[in-house]
């Protein structure tokens, strides 16, 4: 374009000055008055030894020729060798253009974080601030806690705009707590056991953390007879009773998370427990989430008058379930029967433990002796259901040579 240019402004300085052009003046007076001045233009005059050479006629029809196949050009193909074209800029637009309103979803890169959040780039006239509070749906003190780095690209969602500069606000704990309710829900739907950890209490019951959501635990819904006080930072089983997002109601129940597990304790079973706390009825007994009671009559064989003396608050020991009331989220537990002699859990605890599966397939034996006449004295007066006990206490077909007049129990032995 400069060589251009200089062609132009040279061939401009050949053409003829108008200072070569002679002018002159004709003036017609009638009646003594001016009436008309006219200038006539006669031909240009060219200086002496100037003339227009045929070098430069030839340039100037060359020069007359790039105008107007520049101009055809602009006129009939004007994206000619221009590589970004019409549909390149449409698409640019809807990339980087996107909707600014509060509760719009937008996907950006992490660049920077810091004590108070992490900046954003979200292709915006600036980039975008997630304050630490936001990062996640639990407390954190930096966003790094939640794993946001830089390089994390992410969606997250527009809550505000920053009136100093313009710039906007983003979240993500918004994002979580919208797959938190539906978390509970689906978990609500399959009726499963959920852990949940007391963070609070008030009059009615206490405040428990699951999926990341504060849900309601009243008294009437917990097994335990402990005082709200002893339960804050510990987790207790929980399921969902009540799973309301519209009114941010979520209702849970222990009672109904330890009937769940207790219907997996058979009576006779062994399990090891700790000691939570003791009062002058017994000892309370943590059997993997589940409160059980042992009763000081079930300690030992032997009178135990101060159950201090025998067990401590953080001691570890076997137990055996002895009973479970499911309605009432209730399970009483023995050491008493795993003694192999009456005192042993006062004189050798150690040996109790040592013998305690031992002791109670003793006791699931006589258990199943029990059952076993419980049924023998059902069919003493039903010989014609086909069943009968052997010697060994076990129900099995009746013999051909029954006597027509019934069963005859009085050999079973004791």
């Amino acid at each position: 374009m400069a060589a251009l240019a200089h062609q132009i402004s040279r061939a401009c300085l050949t053409c003829p000055s108008l200072s070569n052009t002679r002018l002159s003046r004709k003036t017609t007076w009638t009646n003594n008055k001016y009436s008309q001045k006219t200038y006539v233009v006669k031909a240009a005059v060219t200086a002496p030894g100037v003339g227009v050479s045929t070098a430069e006629t030839r340039e100037r029809a060359r020069l007359k020729e790039m105008f107007e196949d520049a101009y055809e050009r602009c006129r009939t193909s004007p994206m000619e060798g221009v590589a970004f074209n019409v549909e390149d800029f449409h698409t640019a637009i809807q990339e980087y253009d996107f909707n600014s309103e509060i509760g719009t979803k937008v996907t950006g890169t992490v660049f920077n974080t810091d004590a108070n959040g992490a900046l954003v780039d979200i292709t915006a006239k600036s980039s975008a601030l997630l304050p630490t509070r936001e990062a996640s749906i639990y407390d954190l003190k930096h966003v790094k806690e939640a794993g946001i780095v830089s390089g994390l690209r992410e969606e997250f969602i527009i809550i505000g705009e920053n009136a100093n500069d313009d710039s906007l606000i983003l979240s993500l704990r918004s994002i979580q707590y919208d797959l938190a309710w539906e978390r509970c829900r689906q978990l609500q739907s399959e009726d499963v056991v959920v852990k949940g950890k007391v963070v609070g209490a008030n009059k009615g019951g206490v405040v428990a953390l699951v999926e990341g959501l504060r849900g309601f635990v009243p008294f009437s819904q917990i097994s335990t007879k402990s005082p709200a006080e002893e339960l804050i930072e510990k987790e207790i089983p929980l399921k969902f009773v009540e799973v309301d997002e519209e009114q941010s109601r979520l209702v849970l129940s222990n009672r109904k998370a330890m009937a769940d597990s207790q219907a997996q304790l058979g009576i006779g079973s062994v399990l090891i427990g700790t000691v939570q706390s003791l009062k002058p009825y017994g000892a309370f007994i943590d059997i993997g989430g589940i409160n059980g009671l042992l009763h000081v009559s079930q300690i030992s064989h032997d009178r135990v008058s101060d159950i201090a003396t025998v067990l401590q608050p953080g001691d570890a020991l076997k137990v055996m379930i002895l009973s479970h009331d499911r309605e009432r989220g209730r399970v009483s537990l023995s050491t008493k029967k795993l003694e192999p002699t009456p005192g042993d859990m006062i004189r050798n605890p150690k040996l109790v433990f040592e013998k305690a599966e031992e002791m109670a397939q003793t006791f699931r034996q006589r258990i199943a002796q029990a059952e076993a006449m419980a049924r023998a004295d059902m069919l003493r007066f039903q010989p014609e259901s086909g069943l009968t006990l052997d010697s060994d206490g076990i129900l099995g077909p009746v013999p051909s040579d029954l006597p027509p007049e019934g069963l005859d129990l009085g050999d079973i032995p004791s």
